[in-house]
């Protein structure tokens, strides 16, 4: 699945090369995209790259190939969704009860997995319900969750490592100090500790090789809180 300009992107460069032979410049694609700074360029040519969709190939300047285009596009006429809204809760999936009885209290409780976070460059979490896990309930808090697989190592000094499975209690808000999932600009979701930073918002790695991204406010959603890990050995 893409985002909105993952495939404007992807749509750009493929008819550069049928036209020009060559692919377009980052500044070029910058441009078309009506983006602010290449930064956000190579965002979303990291992500195609990870999707299979695109492939850079190494020591040559402006080499990209276009391996693959979706299988299907979007009717015409037909809004997209943008962004990482996670409508994960279908009867009581996710879903913990507060409740005193014996027999409910020891349950697993079924949570939707909703794809893959970055815990290092912002990609796109995928939308989709795409299995379900069944979780015992002293990992969750009370109230809605999601769990998604993390991919990256900017939160590995918080003991959160690549291949993880993060539990999210599904919500808008947090405190200072909560590793949340933050959606920037409607369009890249991410794995990181929230800080507020008088009127602006950090989104703080817990690895020093990654930077501290400062954004305004109306820049950052916060999709859920982190509650609760699981790894496979």
């Amino acid at each position: 699945m893409l985002t909105r300009k993952q495939l404007e992107l992807l749509r750009f460069i493929n008819d550069r090369v049928k036209e020009a032979g060559v692919p377009p410049s980052f500044d070029e694609m910058k441009d078309a995209l009506d983006l602010r700074s290449k930064s956000g360029i190579h965002r979303l040519i990291t992500a195609l790259e990870e999707r299979g969709f695109i492939r850079r190939l190494a020591n040559r300047a402006r080499a990209i190939e276009v391996v693959r285009m979706p299988d299907v596009a979007p009717a015409a006429g037909t809004q997209r969704q943008r962004g990482f809204t996670p409508s994960v809760i279908e009867g009581h999936l996710g879903r913990v009860r507060n409740t005193t009885s014996e027999d409910d209290g020891g349950r697993p409780v079924t949570v939707p997995m909703m794809g893959r976070i970055a815990a290092g460059t912002p990609i796109e979490a995928i939308q989709q319900r795409s299995a379900t896990i069944q979780v015992p309930p002293d990992l969750l808090a009370s109230g809605e969750h999601y769990a998604l697989e993390v991919r990256g190592d900017s939160m590995i000094d918080a003991g959160i490592h690549d291949g993880d499975t993060v539990l999210i209690r599904r919500g808008d808000t947090a405190d200072t100090g909560d590793i949340v999932v933050a959606l920037i600009d409607e369009e890249e979701a991410t794995l990181k500790r929230f800080r507020r930073r008088g009127a602006a918002i950090a989104l703080e790695p817990a690895n020093q090789a990654h930077e501290v991204r400062i954004l305004p406010p109306n820049r950052v959603r916060i999709q859920g809180r982190l509650v609760g890990l699981m790894r496979k050995y």
